[in-house]
């Protein structure tokens, strides 16, 4: 198995043998369970479904229970992972943090922090306009967003102000900096998506 599901626990730093500040971020991850494997001759491709976060089952509802009954937990977070060895797995198999090691470069997956509807300063860093020359209120305001009788019209994709943030984000190439099979806790240098107590996926990348 190459992927496991977690939660962002914060940031903080560890010091290597040199004295060197790592800023890491930690993460609870696993233990996981498999509740599904799907493959190409019933689900149209393969493909292993994780469980996550062990709840009382009343905060379930039937269905779930129901696919869940295979792998006997509750759990609330499911996700499912492309790469993985289906001898080694069958519904009901933990998978824990030990499938990472010091050095793995992996790619972290998580939902970015909502910040609401925002200007166009704040979500797309324009400069906004000059303050001087009587534009006492224009500061901030995003200019010219077309042209006149050609095309007419506002280009798709034009940036403007809009909702900003609560979108899925994929960070690649991010290093494990330390593994504690004990507490179920991952180190990986540098800042994942998300806020606080967010579920996140980690794959391992292909060498």
């Amino acid at each position: 198995m190459n992927g496991i599901i977690g939660k962002k626990i914060g940031l903080t730093r560890i010091f290597d043998q040199h004295g060197r500040n790592i800023p890491v971020t930690v993460i609870e991850a696993g233990p996981c369970y498999v509740t599904q494997i799907k493959t190409q001759e019933k689900d149209g491709y393969n493909a292993v479904q994780l469980g996550f976060e062990e709840v009382r089952e009343k905060v379930l509802n039937k269905p779930k229970l129901g696919h869940l009954k295979k792998s006997s937990k509750a759990l609330r977070i499911l996700k499912e992972f492309r790469d993985f060895n289906s001898n080694e797995l069958q519904p009901g198999s933990e998978i824990t943090v030990d499938i990472f090691k010091p050095g793995d470069i992996v790619s972290v997956t998580g939902k970015s922090k909502g910040k609401g509807f925002q200007g166009g300063v704040k979500r797309h860093g324009f400069r906004g306009g000059p303050k001087t020359h009587g534009q006492s209120d224009r500061f901030r305001a995003p200019g010219s967003i077309g042209a006149s009788s050609s095309p007419s019209r506002v280009w798709k994709g034009m940036r403007m102000a809009g909702h900003m943030g609560n979108k899925t984000v994929t960070i690649r190439n991010m290093k494990v900096v330390e593994v504690n099979p004990e507490k179920n806790l991952l180190l990986v240098k540098g800042s994942v998506p998300g806020a606080r107590n967010g579920i996140i996926s980690i794959t391992k990348l292909k060498d």
